[in-house]
């Protein structure tokens, strides 16, 4: 009933758009949140238009409605992804990647920001005046990531020496990191790190983000942080993470039970003494 988009037909992945100097631009395996942020979409476009049809059907204005009738929703887009590392497990992970792809990964942690963010920034991206970083999106709109004093130190180490035309990351034959080329080191470090199933660098932009929300940050500022359009996937995914007035309240409340494994079980009352016992003189 509707043509089928470029996506659609690649699989689920968008057209690829390439640029001699520029790697691939089209989102990667890791990019969880493009991919659910489109079908959420594509799912809001269904609903209306299944409500202009239903009410064109119920006007006799279409003999059946059974073309869309059948047509189901993408599921599972608006589920909460709530795995993160903790501070240790990240370190875990950044102990054991390989030199090649370390920077990068301890980037995302820093960041938030996503794998084909991360492997387009180049050396004038970096803002060392306001400690930010400059992601360029579609249309000519531009993401600034504010960068805590670790993180700064980090990109000033990645780009000492570097020409503001130059990646930040590179691999180690000095190529430009593609598609799906952080899977494998990416695995190879979580298995070391006993991290299992395997971390992607997807994982490591929802550490940032539940972090930041443990901590309290306001779900505003982490939505600008990660480039999310509003707050609603902002706290569809962290908004649980948060500390919140009812959480504070109830445990400040409930009564400590004191289990224990230990406890004696002691009969409420003696049993009473039946025909068969024997008297008591």
């Amino acid at each position: 009933m509707f043509a089928r988009s470029s996506e659609e037909r690649s699989g689920g992945q968008p057209a690829c758009k390439r640029n001699a100097a520029e790697p691939a631009t089209c989102a990667t395996p890791d990019d969880e949140d493009a991919r659910r942020a489109r079908k959420a979409t594509a799912n809001r476009i269904l609903t209306t238009l299944k409500a202009v049809l239903n009410r064109a059907f119920h006007a006799d204005r279409v003999s059946s409605d059974s073309a869309w009738r059948k047509v189901k929703p993408f599921g599972k887009v608006d589920e909460a992804v709530v795995r993160y590392l903790t501070v240790i497990e990240a370190r875990q992970l950044v102990a054991t990647c390989p030199v090649a792809i370390k920077n990068m990964v301890q980037a995302a942690l820093l960041t938030g920001c996503r794998y084909a963010e991360l492997t387009r920034l180049k050396c004038a991206n970096l803002n060392t005046d306001s400690g930010t970083l400059a992601i360029r999106l579609s249309k000519g709109k531009v993401r600034h990531v504010v960068l805590t004093d670790e993180a700064q130190a980090c990109f000033a180490a990645w780009t000492q020496d570097k020409s503001p035309s130059e990646y930040i990351f590179l691999r180690a034959d000095g190529k430009v990191w593609g598609a799906s080329h952080q899977k494998r080191p990416l695995d190879e470090a979580s298995s070391r790190a006993g991290l299992s199933p395997a971390i992607t660098f997807h994982i490591l932009r929802h550490t940032h983000g539940s972090h930041l929300a443990m901590s309290g940050v306001p779900m505003g500022v982490i939505a600008a942080q990660l480039g999310h359009a509003d707050t609603r996937m902002t706290e569809k995914h962290y908004a649980h993470l948060a500390p919140s007035y009812v959480a504070q309240t109830i445990r400040a409340n409930f009564p400590a039970l004191k289990f224990s494994e230990d406890t004696k079980i002691v009969p409420l009352r003696k049993p009473r003494l039946t025909s068969s016992s024997p008297s008591v003189s």
